[in-house]
């Protein structure tokens, strides 16, 4: 199973004001993300950018409105994200107390990802490919 991790920290501040970290925290997480990847748990990571460079773009009614960031609700901000493999709910879970405890205080969503084979009984083989 795969699942979209997605990090939400407690002190947005930091991250909204472009601030990188520091090289103990630079090495702790390089080592995590290394580790990750050669155990193959890890498929993809990546940190974002302070929301002050982003934008928002909905749709409602058939309208597109677009909103520059920076985005007000900081509780909301998502700061980096992760594509993880894992063999249950309960093992992503795990891995994203790991995370958290070298990411620092903050919030990981977990979202499962579908699979080919998740469709496969309603769309057969082209499912499956």
């Amino acid at each position: 199973m795969r699942f979209l991790m997605l990090y939400k920290p407690a002190d947005t501040a930091r991250i909204e004001a472009g601030i990188p970290p520091s090289p103990e925290e630079f090495a702790r997480m390089t080592k995590l993300v290394e580790d990750g990847f050669k155990s193959g748990a890890l498929l993809a990571t990546e940190g974002c950018h302070p929301s002050s460079k982003g934008a928002r773009v909905r749709r409602s009614g058939g309208q597109v409105t677009v909103t520059d960031g920076p985005f007000t609700e900081s509780k909301e901000l998502v700061a980096g994200f992760a594509i993880v493999r894992a063999s249950s709910k309960e093992d992503a879970i795990e891995q994203a107390r790991v995370f958290l405890d070298v990411a620092g205080d903050g919030v990981s969503e977990i979202l499962q990802l579908h699979e080919a084979s998740d469709f496969a009984a309603e769309f057969g083989a082209s499912a499956r490919q």
